[in-house]
C-alpha cells in the first residue's frame, strides 16, 4: 500500500514538472530541433515586458535575462586580448575579487604580424576557454578598423592597414571563439578609424573606399567567420551614428549581408529611440541616463530602448515588428551561447594558454633592421655583460590603454626574462634611461610597481652612457605605453615622435657603443631619426603575460624571428595620405558639436598611397627579417585554371638557403595594369607562411579568382572585373618584389 501510494505520488510529481517546463522553459525542447524553432516558440511565449528587458543592458556589462522561461542573463565583458577584470554593477571601478585575473594574450597588431591564420585560431580558442571560466557569454572583439593614420590611439587593437590581411586573420580568431560556445562581437563597425573626439566624428568617405578598404574585414568576419555578434562605432557615417545607421546596418550588414546576430552598441554609442528601433540596433549597453553624460544610478530603464520603447509601442507609434525582429536576434544568441547545452568547461591561466600567448608573441615580433645579419642574434657563448636600458624593460604594459586593461596572473618585463634566460651565462645590468608613465592604475587594477624616479633626464642619460662603455650589448626597451594621447583609447598621439626624450637617449648611446639593439614596444609606428647609427632594431608590439620570456628568445636566437609588419612604417608623418593632404583630424562644423573628416586619400592607404607617390617608407608593409636567408624563385609562372572556382593558378617556390630553420611569409600582390578607374599599383591578394629547414625547398600554389581582379565601382554599386592584363607580384613585402609574371583576361 505504501509503496503504491508513493509511485502514485511520483508520477504526479513527473507530470507537474513536466507540465510546468513546457509552459515555461523552452530550452528543454527536443534538442535536435532546429534553433530558429526554438526562438519562434520563445518569442511567442514572451510579455511585452519581457522582449524590452532583454534588448538593454541591466549592468555594465550584463542583459537581463527571463527567469520565468528559463534563460538566464548574457554577460559580456572587453577584450580582445584577455578577459577584462569583473567591474561593480553600475560603476566603473573594480569589483574587488581575487579570481578574476586572466592570461594577457598578445595585442592584434602583433597577432596580426605573424601572418599566421592558424595561430589566429589558436588565440580564438584560448580566450574563448579563459571566457567560459570566468562566466563570459560574449567578448568584445577582434577589432579590425583601418590603420589609417599612425596618430589613432587603439591601432594597438586593430589588424593593420590592409583589408585583405585582416579578413584572413580575423575570421579563424572567430572561429575559435565561438567553437567554445562564447559570442565574438566584432568591433568597432564602422569607419573608427581615429579616438580624439570619436562621438563627434562624421566620415565623409566614397563608396568605393568604404567597400574596398574599410568594410572587407568586417564583411570577412559576417558571411566567413559568420560572427554572433558586431558593435556598432561612436563615429557617425552619412550624418547618423554608427549604432543605429540605415546604410551601414539595415542596408548593407543585414540586407546584403545577410547577418543573422545582435547588433550590439558601444558603451554610450545610442543616441536616439527612434534610430535604435528603426535602423536595426538590438542590444543597448553603456547608456547613460540622457545618452550622453553621467546621470542617474542603475537609470537601465531609461534607456533608449527601455522604457521609452515601451511607451511608444504602447501608444501606438510603434508596432511590435521591429521589436521582434531584435528579440529574434538576441534569443539566437542565447541559443547559440547561454543555452546551448554542447558548450565545453572553460580554463583560467592554463600553461596551453600561456603557451599560446609566447608563440603567437614569438611569431609576431619584427626584426626591422639587423645590419649586415651580425648584430643579432646574441651570441651566448661570447657575450659576458649586456645592458638594458629604458622605462619599457620593466614597465608593464597589459594595465591601462583602455577597454582593453587588464589585470593578469602574470607579466614577465623584458629586463626579467633577459635575466632569466642568461642567468649563469651573462650579466644583465639596467639603466632607467628615461622616465614615462609611473602610474600603473586603470579602473582600480595597479601594477604594485613603485616606477617614482627623482632624477632629471640628463642624469638618466649620463648613467646610462657610463654602463653602456663597458657592455658587450646595449638593448634599449623604448617606443610608447599606454598612456593617454599614447597607444590608449579616448586619445590619439600628438605626434610621430618618439616621447620622453628617447631620442635623446638613443643618440647618446649610440655613441659609446655599437651593438645597440632598440626594441620598440608599441601598437604603432614611430619616427626614427637616428635609424642609420642603430644596427638593430625590432619592433616588440604589446605581447602580455609572456612579453619579457618571447622577446629574450628572439634576442638570444632561440626562436627565429618570422613577423611581418601588417602597415606601413612611414620615415614622416606626411608621408602617410591622411596627413599629406591634412585629411585629420577633420573640420569642425559652425555651430554644431559634429566634425566633418573628409578620408580625401580614398582607397590609398598605407603602401597604396606610398606606390602610388613614388614614397620609400622606414620598413614597408610586409616587411620583416630572419636569422636565416631565403632565395625566391626568379620566374614564376601562371596558367589557367581548370577549377571553376578560380581563374588562375600561379606556382612559385622558395628555400632556405640559411644555416637554421626559419619562417617566411610569401606574398602574392596583384596589378591591374590598365583599369577604367584609378586602382593600387598593386593590392595583397594572398599570403603563405613556410616552416623551411636548412637547404630546404617549397614549392608554392597560388588560386587567383575574380574577386582578387575585381574593384568597387561605386557607379553601379557593384564589384567589377574588367578583362584586360594583370600582373602577379610575388614579394617578401610591398617594397622587396622577387618575381612578376603577366597574365591576361579575356
Amino acid at each position: 500500500m505504501i509503496k503504491t501510494k508513493f509511485y502514485t505520488f511520483l508520477a504526479i510529481t513527473l507530470l507537474c514538472v513536466q507540465t510546468v517546463k513546457a509552459q515555461s522553459q523552452p530550452v528543454y525542447l527536443d534538442e535536435t530541433k532546429d534553433i530558429e524553432v526554438r526562438v519562434e516558440d520563445a518569442l511567442r511565449r514572451m510579455t511585452l515586458d519581457e522582449k524590452i528587458r532583454v534588448i538593454h543592458a541591466q549592468s555594465k556589462f550584463s542583459s537581463a535575462g527571463v527567469p520565468r522561461l528559463g534563460f538566464p542573463d548574457f554577460w559580456t565583458d572587453d577584450g580582445p586580448h584577455g578577459v577584462r577584470p569583473d567591474v561593480l554593477w553600475d560603476e566603473w571601478e573594480q569589483a574587488g575579487q581575487t579570481n578574476d585575473s586572466c592570461v594577457a594574450f598578445p595585442a592584434l597588431t602583433c597577432l596580426a604580424a605573424t601572418w599566421n591564420p592558424q595561430l589566429s585560431l589558436i588565440y580564438g580558442e584560448s580566450l574563448g576557454e579563459e571566457a567560459l571560466y570566468r562566466g563570459k557569454n560574449m567578448i568584445l572583439g577582434p577589432g579590425v578598423n583601418i590603420y589609417r593614420t599612425p596618430l589613432n590611439g587603439r591601432n594597438f587593437e586593430y589588424m593593420g592597414e590592409d583589408p585583405y590581411l585582416a579578413s584572413r586573420m580575423v575570421v579563424p580568431y572567430i572561429q575559435g571563439l565561438q567553437s567554445k560556445g562564447v559570442a565574438a562581437c566584432v568591433k568597432h563597425y564602422a569607419l573608427n578609424n581615429d579616438e580624439e573626439y570619436r562621438h563627434q566624428v562624421n566620415v565623409i568617405v566614397s563608396d568605393r573606399a568604404l567597400h574596398e578598404i574599410y568594410l572587407p574585414a568586417f564583411k570577412a568576419a559576417i558571411t566567413e567567420g559568420k560572427a554572433w555578434g558586431i558593435m556598432g562605432a561612436y563615429n557617425l557615417y552619412k550624418n547618423q551614428h554608427n549604432c543605429h545607421n540605415a546604410i551601414l546596418i539595415n542596408k548593407i550588414l543585414k540586407q546584403d549581408w545577410q547577418f543573422d546576430g545582435v547588433v550590439v552598441s558601444d558603451w554610450g554609442g545610442t543616441h536616439d529611440t527612434d534610430e535604435a528601433v528603426k535602423n536595426g540596433l538590438d542590444l543597448e549597453f553603456g547608456t547613460w541616463t540622457d545618452g550622453l553624460t553621467m546621470g542617474a544610478t542603475n537609470a537601465y530603464d531609461n534607456y533608449y530602448l527601455a522604457n521609452a520603447y515601451k511607451r511608444l509601442i504602447k501608444e501606438g507609434k510603434y508596432t511590435t515588428k521591429e521589436l521582434d525582429d531584435k528579440v529574434r536576434r538576441v534569443l539566437r544568441l542565447f541559443y547559440r551561447t547561454t543555452m546551448n547545452r554542447q558548450r565545453p568547461h572553460g580554463f583560467l591561466c592554463s600553461e596551453s594558454h600561456y603557451e599560446a600567448a609566447r608563440k603567437i608573441a614569438e611569431e609576431g615580433i619584427v626584426l626591422l633592421k639587423n645590419e649586415g645579419g651580425s648584430v643579432l642574434p646574441i651570441n651566448i657563448n661570447k657575450v659576458k655583460n649586456i645592458l638594458v636600458v629604458g622605462e619599457n624593460a620593466v614597465k608593464m604594459m597589459t594595465v591601462g590603454g583602455g577597454s582593453s586593461s587588464l589585470k593578469v596572473q602574470r607579466e614577465v618585463s623584458p629586463l626579467d626574462g633577459l635575466r632569466a634566460r642568461l642567468k649563469g651565462i651573462a650579466e644583465v645590468d639596467y639603466a632607467r634611461g628615461y622616465v614615462g608613465d609611473v602610474t600603473g592604475a586603470y579602473n582600480g587594477v595597479t601594477t604594485g610597481q613603485d616606477l617614482s624616479e627623482s632624477r632629471s633626464e640628463d642624469e638618466l642619460i649620463a648613467e646610462a652612457v657610463e654602463k653602456a662603455k663597458k657592455a658587450d650589448y646595449v638593448i634599449v626597451f623604448g617606443g610608447l605605453n599606454k598612456s593617454d594621447y599614447q597607444d590608449c583609447e579616448g586619445h590619439d598621439r600628438k605626434d610621430y615622435a618618439l616621447p620622453y626624450a628617447q631620442n635623446k637617449l638613443v643618440e647618446a648611446l649610440a655613441q659609446v657603443n655599437s651593438r645597440l639593439v632598440f626594441v620598440n614596444i608599441s601598437g604603432n609606428a614611430v619616427a626614427m631619426p637616428w635609424i642609420k647609427k642603430v644596427p638593430a632594431v625590432i619592433q616588440g608590439w604589446f605581447i602580455g603575460s609572456e612579453a619579457g620570456n618571447a622577446l629574450a628568445s628572439v634576442l638570444v636566437g632561440d626562436a627565429n624571428p618570422s613577423g611581418k609588419l601588417p602597415f606601413s612604417w612611414m620615415q614622416s608623418l606626411d608621408h602617410y595620405g591622411a596627413h599629406a593632404l591634412g585629411a585629420y583630424p577633420g573640420t569642425w562644423r559652425s555651430n554644431e558639436k559634429i566634425i566633418d573628416e573628409e578620408y580625401k586619400e580614398d582607397i590609398f592607404v598605407g603602401y597604396r598611397w606610398a606606390d602610388r607617390h613614388k614614397l620609400t617608407p622606414l620598413f614597408p608593409f610586409g616587411h620583416g627579417l630572419s636569422y636565416t636567408t631565403f632565395e625566391y624563385a626568379r620566374k614564376s609562372r601562371i596558367e589557367k585554371s581548370a577549377d571553376d572556382t578560380s581563374l588562375f593558378t600561379l606556382h612559385t617556390s622558395i628555400k632556405n638557403t640559411g644555416s637554421r630553420s626559419g619562417a617566411e611569409t610569401v606574398q602574392l600582390y596583384i596589378r591591374d595594369v590598365k583599369s577604367s578607374l584609378p586602382r593600387p599599383v598593386k593590392e595583397l591578394k594572398g599570403f603563405q607562411k613556410v616552416t623551411l629547414a636548412p637547404g630546404e625547398q617549397r614549392d608554392i600554389t597560388f588560386t587567383i579568382d575574380k574577386s582578387m581582379l575585381s574593384y568597387y565601382d561605386d557607379s553601379k554599386g557593384e564589384w567589377v572585373m574588367e578583362p584586360g592584363r594583370f600582373e602577379a607580384l610575388i614579394g617578401a613585402s610591398a617594397g622587396d618584389i622577387k618575381s612578376k609574371v603577366a597574365f591576361e583576361v579575356k
